[in-house]
């Protein structure tokens, strides 16, 4: 069952518009959560916010964002002040400017949305745009504000829909050639490109969602399970430290071994 959207809004091109609904593309809600506990009274334990200085607890009405422009010196901004910010943006996604879909590396991309048309009438309007989306293979981009901050967006189209991406700043993605500039550009030894690239062929497989499971989740809820049962806790698993790997054995050797394994692994 699809979740219930939580912004709805319009989507417009120029003079096109019509009423489209978002939801999350993603969820994390199948996570084991766990709750914070008075172990002595089995009860839950309540977190309350206090005054750095006085220490006293702080009524919910009396909690106000504040910008610090100086040590211990804040401005202070009411609820009214920060949702007056980017009106016109709040409601409307207005495509300001298509750019080619493969000119905007992954690092950009932060938290994908499902947009979907919002009534019947408004639906052949968003499926003109998405196809010429696809057609051009382009990719819409438009500004939202969304979690109080106005984010640009990037709007995509996928089978009968429309993934919308929120992009990170530019301040946010770090340059990386402060990463990778020291890196070294020599041209790798052909012979050992052709290991790899053989080593490569040898695990490549059609993509599955199984591949990113999450094993530790399945544990937790064998323990859980377990002990809802009053089973006794399980043992702690030992865990052994990796051998640091020793650098005799030539790269060139050690892909011989690899692709020597993959293939005995595979007949058997």
């Amino acid at each position: 069952m699809a979740p219930r959207s939580f912004w709805k809004g319009y989507l417009k091109l120029s003079l096109v518009t019509c009423p489209v609904a978002m939801r999350p593309a993603t969820s994390d809600n199948e996570k084991v959560r766990f709750h914070t506990l008075n172990r002595k009274t089995g009860n839950r334990i309540v977190s309350q916010y206090v005054d750095s200085v006085t220490g006293k607890a702080v009524d919910e009405d009396d909690e106000v964002k504040g910008y610090e422009h100086g040590e211990n010196d804040y401005v202070m901004l009411e609820d009214e002040e920060l949702d007056a910010v980017g009106l016109e943006s709040t409601r409307t996604i207005d495509i300001e400017m298509f750019v080619p879909r493969d000119s905007i590396e992954w690092i950009w991309f932060d938290t994908p949305h499902y947009l979907t048309p919002d009534d019947a009438v408004g639906e052949e309007a968003y499926c003109v745009i998405r196809d010429a989306m696809a057609a051009s293979r382009m990719v819409g981009i438009s500004r939202l504000v969304m979690y109080r901050r106005e984010r640009a967006v990037m709007l995509e189209p996928r089978d009968k829909g429309i993934v919308l991406w929120t992009l990170r700043f530019g301040d946010e993605v770090r340059d990386e050639r402060n990463y990778f500039g020291n890196i070294g550009s020599e041209p790798v030894d052909g012979k050992l490109m052709k290991l790899v690239g053989e080593l490569i062929d040898e695990r490549t497989k059609p993509w599955d969602p199984a591949m990113v499971s999450d094993p530790v989740q399945e544990k937790l809820l064998d323990i859980i399970a377990a002990k809802k049962k009053g089973r006794k806790r399980p043992a702690k698993a030992k865990v052994e430290e990796a051998a640091a790997p020793s650098n005799v054995i030539s790269i060139m050797d050690a892909l011989r071994k690899s692709l020597s394994q993959e293939e005995g692994a595979r007949k058997r």
